[in-house]
């Protein structure tokens, strides 16, 4: 992998292209994004994280004292304008856009983010430590993130590629399609994902019989619905006599949770890609 690029020379430039300063000591900061709330802490940020969505339970344990501003998609702007944040850091996927935008009229720095595939996770780390001061932290997870990537792919390089369904959702059955980060990482581990004919980046669909035979496995997400055993035989009645299909459970937050938790998500991904070859 190539060097890191010296602060002085890169540009901190979030997902809209907006460039950023690095911000002064004492910036308070509200992350309305639970992946990137999880990473802040991994960043040493813990003191200037002073507001959370009720989604960012990660670290469960030093969590719990940051004061709560809604949901990521019901983010309360009253409780959040009283924390008097300096940054707020906000996803394209997971918080409305009216919202952000009217965040913008009170918060002096927005931080727009918007990881598509695992390697955005290194401009990610990059992108907030710059800000936030902390190039040392990122470049540790940096270093950490590429080489879990790398043992990833190594390690089921000799397994063909198989087609997956990914499901994240019931009633209706919901899936992902490929121009999605949660499609991206599988690609990782040699899973192409299937979907059906839609420009829905989650699709919903009809589960049948007939769309499953042609698929090899079918990954039931713990998020955001969440999926049980039950689900699993639920499916595999609908699997036709013969089919190759074969039905398991994922641990979501391996495949979907961006930022810190994605170096434990390659190595949990490599690992089951094989238990399930």
């Amino acid at each position: 992998m190539a060097a890191a690029t010296p602060i002085a020379a890169r540009e901190l430039r979030d997902a809209l292209g907006t460039c950023h300063e690095v911000a002064p000591p004492g910036a308070k900061i509200v992350s309305l994004v639970p992946s990137i709330t999880e990473l802040l802490f991994e960043l040493d940020l813990s003191s200037s994280v002073v507001g959370r969505t009720g989604f960012c339970t990660e670290p469960r344990d030093r969590v719990k004292r940051v004061p709560r501003v809604g949901g990521t998609k019901t983010i309360d702007l009253t409780r959040l304008r009283r924390l008097a944040p300096t940054h707020v850091i906000v996803n394209i996927d997971e918080n409305p856009r009216a919202a952000t935008e009217e965040i913008a009229r009170f918060v002096p720095h927005v931080i727009v983010t918007h990881p598509l595939a695992p390697l955005d996770n290194v401009a990610l780390y990059r992108l907030l430590g710059g800000i936030f001061g902390r190039e040392a932290q990122a470049e540790r997870l940096v270093h950490a993130f590429e080489q879990a990537y790398e043992q990833a792919r190594e390690s089921v390089r000799s397994l063909p590629p198989q087609g997956v369904l990914y499901m994240i959702w019931k009633s209706p059955w919901m899936t992902v399609s490929a121009d999605t980060y949660i499609s991206r990482t599988l690609a990782t581990v040699g899973w192409q994902t299937v979907a059906p004919a839609s420009n829905a980046r989650y699709p919903a669909f009809d589960l049948t019989p007939e769309f499953l035979a042609g698929i090899d496995l079918v990954l039931l997400s713990s998020e955001p619905y969440s999926f049980r055993e039950r689900h699993c035989d639920q499916v595999r009645a609908l699997v036709p006599t013969g089919s190759r299909t074969r039905v398991a459970l994922i641990d979501g937050s391996m495949t979907s949770w961006y930022g810190s938790r994605a170096i434990e998500g390659m190595r949990y991904l490599g690992r089951l890609r094989r238990e399930l070859s």
